[in-house]
């Protein structure tokens, strides 16, 4: 009879000495790089690590050659260290994972006890004393000097603070202040800046009995904060030092940490979502705008331990879902399928998935979802949106205002009068508030939260009879009379409309402004934009009296953000139209756009080039709106200004949307004879080469070329015309035209370095040398300096110096990483996995093969493509596997996109498959080459 194998348990802890039990024994990980390993296993929690991540955070600084080998010797002893255990620790196609539950891995258990807590504030006490309980020292003190496991070490940190703060406030709201007291005076005491843990340690001294005592931190940390940093603290601290003066604390089951945040009474509504969606696969909340859709979305995604959180409100384009999507999993995908790349990360693990504010891109995001729902079994979706999706599987769950007071019970004790009131003791702390008048209040307002919390921030102006009283007569007097079939919805609009109308003229004309702005702006932007509309006040105080209304927020995280909540945003659109401001919003709109992608283009040929490249990325939702902007309006001026700046992004950065719009300017009729089509032409050019079409690249080019008439049109042409005629095998005319384009552009450009390797294909390296040396000596920009580093491994390679062209592969792959050029970390990867090749390192060159071919295929560039897939041919051939070699050859030598190749030809093949069968084929050559060494 058989015997079934039952895996035995294990226990990974990191939330001290990196620990592993296997069946309750713990087991010696000796050696630190093995210990590193085990750590960055645990660390990703269920997700596959790809090799190429575990090198570069072992090997920082440079990767031995043996590097790969090394990485599967450590994951091979620590198989033996799980011994029957051994298969929790699985070998994927791009790396390695660890498979464990929620509660075999102690910052998991962590993070799950806190949820829970939050959720059930009636047992919160014991669940934060047990998840305390898991840190057990210095969190992995001996592996510090790992990157990715010092920036853990910081998130579990803050995880750490987190769950202290709740696990004192459910002590002080369970009466067992004095079992934490000795905590919250070390919490206080460890960073005695931070308010929340000052406040907690007051109200945990009060709830002991020592009043005196908890004033007396409260003017320490007044008087410190004054001191170290000359700010004030905030309206918090009075409040909680009232509180301590008028009697003991009330009970508090928030986090202090977290008040404004608090979710109010839509507990039983986030139940319910959790009951749907163990149930069902897709999830759409539906219900008129500012009536909380998101609050409680995002508040059941806060709950899950494997939510991923999509944000559809900076998106107008159903073009840009996927990428969207991508942004929100992390994930760079370049130019192709970018929604299968996104499908492939999601349907490798189980989880959430929300998707917020779909109603403006209902098509598109119906589409996603239903490619989603068939490709990723273990995913369920959440949706926010104004109307369904209309999909079968689609349940629908419709919010509803929150619950007004009945005529037979306390005011108090309805969810839309406890928001009131949470909100006006935020607002004008310790002010009596009479629950009927504000019972009367919401009743006005329907019971829509938005209305509620932009009424109760009216406090700071009004009593709560005058508001009553002045905001019943505004609705009557605001409401813009037009025929709706959701009275709630008119209501909403006149709120706004009341806390609009309270601004500033100057304040209304920059809130109208800013809503162009899908993603929200900096405050640089903000005051140049202030500026330029002409206020009259200061730029800063007038963005600051929009933040203090809440008509606009403000996030910290990072460069500060100033952004508005999707309502509000659509109503100052509303507004913008009605004081027939479109027109000049869209040219404040085109002018930042074309000033900013100049500013971009122009600093991305300096060493500031990795800050540009930041800023393009973090910019493209507003640079997308403007674009579209331009398009609509057909401004040809201002729409071939951006293009032509963004001539290096496209040149060097897989960033699909760029590419995509010069090659739509290009092929507007109204371009014929504008002043700067032929820079247009390059730029498109450029972006049909990286589409793997030579040809119409070349064609673009020549076109532009023969209309150029200034430097920018003829160097862009010349350019590609270079690495078009690089791709035929035309090495006399690649140095013609780069020769001449080095002339216009200067040495620091790349134009040197094209001609040295044409030369050096050409065969004479001592001359491609020389060219490269020069270009070199004028390069300035992180991606320049990397071009030449290529260049120099391209020609040792020639040479047959492996350790020397491996070196210089090396500098310019880390060079690209670090500004962002994507591209030549894909091309230098192929010219370093040649090098392992010859020199017989055989694993290291099939993995990486595997990698870049994925790189490529994604990217759509099938020149560089069937490069690779030669190399990767010879590599096989060498292996004694001829059979996939002769197809991929085959296949290559059909290619209209192929480079051209000086080559005997080799004996004829059988006839070529595919190009997605040749794809298929040379990763399960890869596959099969590293199982059978």
């Amino acid at each position: 009879m058989a015997v079934e194998h039952v895996t035995p348990p294990v226990r990974l802890e990191v939330l001290g000495p990196l620990r592993l039990l296997i069946d309750g024994a713990p087991v010696d990980v000796p050696g630190p790089k093995r210990r590193a390993v085990l750590a960055l296993l645990a660390l990703a929690e269920g997700r596959t690590v790809t090799a190429d991540r575990l090198v570069d955070a072992l090997w920082p600084s440079e990767v031995p050659e043996s590097g790969r080998q090394a990485l599967h010797n450590h994951v091979s002893r620590l198989r033996g260290h799980f011994g029957p255990a051994a298969a929790r620790l699985e070998t994927r196609h791009d790396g390695y994972r660890l498979a464990l539950e929620r509660d075999e891995l102690d910052v998991a258990q962590a993070r799950a006890l806190l949820a829970t807590a939050r959720h059930r504030p009636a047992d919160a006490f014991p669940l934060l004393q047990e998840a305390h309980g898991l840190w057990r020292g210095p969190v992995l003190a001996d592996l510090t000097e790992i990157a990715p496991i010092a920036a853990a070490i910081e998130d579990y940190a803050h995880l750490r603070r987190e769950v202290t703060d709740a696990l004192i406030s459910a002590a002080v709201a369970a009466g067992q202040a004095g079992a934490i007291l000795g905590l919250a005076a070390a919490s206080s005491a460890a960073d005695p800046l931070r308010e929340p843990a000052i406040l907690l340690h007051m109200r945990a001294l009060a709830a002991t009995g020592q009043a005196p005592e908890a004033l007396r931190v409260g003017r320490d940390h007044r008087r410190r904060l004054a001191d170290e940093t000359g700010l004030d603290p905030s309206p918090a601290l009075n409040e909680t030092e009232r509180d301590i003066l008028s009697g003991p604390a009330p009970p508090r089951t928030e986090e202090p940490a977290r008040p404004a945040t608090r979710l109010i009474g839509r507990e039983s509504q986030v139940a319910a979502q959790h009951r749907l969606l163990a149930a069902e696969r897709l999830v759409t909340i539906v219900g008129p705008g500012g009536v909380g859709k998101t609050r409680v979305a995002v508040e059941i995604a806060r709950q899950s331990d494997t939510a991923t959180v999509l944000l559809l409100a900076p998106v107008t384009d159903p073009a840009a879902i996927p990428h969207a999507l991508a942004a929100a999993l992390n994930l760079r995908v370049d130019q192709g399928d970018v929604l299968s790349a996104c499908v492939a990360v999601l349907g490798d693990r189980p989880g959430l998935l929300l998707i917020d504010n779909c109603e403006h891109l209902l098509d598109g995001v119906r589409d996603a979802v239903d490619v989603i729902l068939s490709a990723c079994p273990g995913i369920s979706l959440l949706a926010t949106s104004r109307e369904p999706l209309g999909l079968a599987a689609e349940h629908v769950s419709r919010l509803a205002p929150l619950p007004l007071p009945r005529p037979d019970q306390d005011p108090s004790q309805a969810p839309s009068v406890a928001l009131f009131l949470d909100r006006a003791r935020r607002v004008r702390p310790g002010s009596p508030a009479d629950p009927r008048t504000v019972a009367d209040i919401v009743r006005r307002l329907d019971g829509m939260p938005l209305a509620i919390e932009l009424a109760a921030g009216r406090l700071s102006t009004f009593s709560i009879a005058d508001l009553r009283d002045r905001l019943d007569r505004s609705l009557d007097l605001l409401g813009d009379g037009r025929p709706s079939a959701d009275s709630r919805h008119r209501t909403l609009r006149a709120t706004i409309e009341w806390s609009y109308r309270l601004l500033t003229e100057d304040e209304r004309r920059l809130f109208r402004h800013l809503s162009v702005f899908p993603d929200g702006v900096d405050l640089d932007t903000a005051e140049r934009l202030a500026a330029g509309l002409g206020l009259e006040s200061d730029p800063g105080s007038v963005l600051a009296r929009l933040v203090d209304a809440s008509m606009i927020d403000a996030s910290f995280e990072g460069a500060a953000r100033y952004r508005m909540l999707a309502t509000l945003r659509a109503f100052a659109l509303d507004r913008l139209a009605a004081a027939g401001e479109e027109k000049a919003s869209a040219r404040h709109l085109l002018a930042w756009a074309v000033e900013l992608t100049g500013w971009i283009g122009a600093t991305m040929t300096t060493e500031r080039e990795p800050e540009a490249d930041a800023v393009l990325r973090r910019e493209l939702p507003n640079l997308r709106a403007a674009w579209r902007s331009a398009r609509g309006q057909e401004s040809l001026d201002d729409a071939a200004a951006m293009v032509i700046a963004l001539y290096q992004a496209v040149a060097y950065r897989d960033l699909i949307e760029l590419r995509d719009w010069a090659e739509e300017l290009a092929g507007d009729p109204a371009l014929a004879g504008h002043p700067r089509a032929a820079a247009v032409l390059g730029t498109a050019a450029e972006a049909a080469y990286h589409r793997g079409d030579h040809r119409q690249a070349d064609r673009l080019a020549r076109t532009g070329l023969a209309m150029a008439t200034d430097k920018d049109g003829s160097s862009s042409c010349l350019m590609v015309l270079s690495v078009a005629a690089l791709a035929r095998g035309a090495y006399g005319e690649v140095v013609e035209h780069s020769l001449t384009a080095a002339v216009l552009t200067g040495p620091h450009r790349e134009n040197l370095g094209i001609a040295a390797l044409a030369t050096a294909y050409a065969g004479d390296l001592d001359a491609a040398r020389t060219l490269n040396d020069q270009g070199l000596t004028g390069a300035v920009s992180p991606t320049m300096h990397s071009w030449g580093a290529y260049v120099a491994g391209e020609i040792e390679n020639l040479a047959g110096h492996g350790d020397a062209a491996e070196r210089h592969y090396l500098r310019a792959i880390d060079l690209a990483r670090d500004s962002g050029a994507t591209f030549l970390v894909g091309v230098a990867t192929v010219g370093l996995l040649s090098v392992r090749a010859t020199a017989g390192r055989v694993h290291e060159a099939l993995g990486g093969y595997r990698d870049v071919i994925d790189y490529f295929a994604r990217s759509g560039n099938w020149t560089h493509l069937w490069a690779t897939l030669r190399n990767l041919a010879d590599l096989l051939r060498r292996l004694g596997d001829g059979a996939p070699a002769a197809l991929i050859d085959a296949a290559a030598a059909q290619a209209p996109d192929a480079p051209a190749i000086s080559t005997p030809a080799r004996a004829p093949a059988p006839p070529p498959p595919g190009r997605a069968a040749v794809l298929e084929l040379a990763r399960q050559a890869i596959e099969r080459n590293l199982a059978h060494p």
